[in-house]
């Protein structure tokens, strides 16, 4: 368990790096989204790794590696609109990176308690299954939405999202660390 935290701690170095450089190319133009945006934008990019996947090729020259990122990216992002809500104006960039690695951090403490209970079974998995899961938990979380954010039994949109960030880190870990 020692590995993966280390690599899952990698994958979130990538994927901060590369946030913190949009955040000062866009700024936080992203918070105008409501959260269902956010969930359309999650959705377009798994669709392409999928498309991907299934085709074996792409014609824009970005591989599969660029979206799990981006999921990962936008499902932080996404967890900040619940919380916060949409907004015209720009969040501080260190409050905004505060709460971005709050809740990745979260998403890390989840994956290491599942981790412990699974054993590391998604190691066995292969990467098109993490594919399909989040296409799954996106199809859940629009169910969710169209309710209105409520459910009689299950998680909520959150939990939804978190999950969606360790699938998409395990499949940046096989893809970094060539484990397939």
């Amino acid at each position: 368990m020692e590995r993966t935290e280390q690599q899952y701690d990698h994958v979130i170095s990538i994927c901060k790096d590369i946030f913190g450089k949009k955040m000062k190319d866009y700024g936080t133009a992203w918070r105008i989204l409501r959260p269902s945006s956010m969930t359309d934008q999650i959705y377009i990019k798994a669709q392409r790794i999928r498309s991907i996947e299934e085709k074996g090729t792409s014609k824009v020259n970005e591989g599969v590696r660029p979206e799990y990122i981006g999921i990962i990216n936008y499902c932080a992002m996404a967890i900040i609109q619940l919380e916060k809500g949409p907004a015209d104006e720009e969040m501080p960039h260190e409050e905004t990176l505060n709460l971005y690695l709050q809740h990745l951090n979260t998403a890390k403490e989840l994956m290491m308690a599942k981790n412990h209970d699974y054993d590391e079974a998604w190691r066995n998995m292969r990467i098109s299954s993490y594919t399909d899961l989040i296409l799954m938990k996106l199809k859940r979380t629009k169910q969710i939405e169209d309710n209105d954010g409520s459910t009689i039994i299950s998680e909520g949109i959150d939990a939804n999202y978190l999950d969606m960030i360790n699938y998409a880190v395990f499949a940046m870990i096989k893809i970094e660390f060539g484990e397939e």
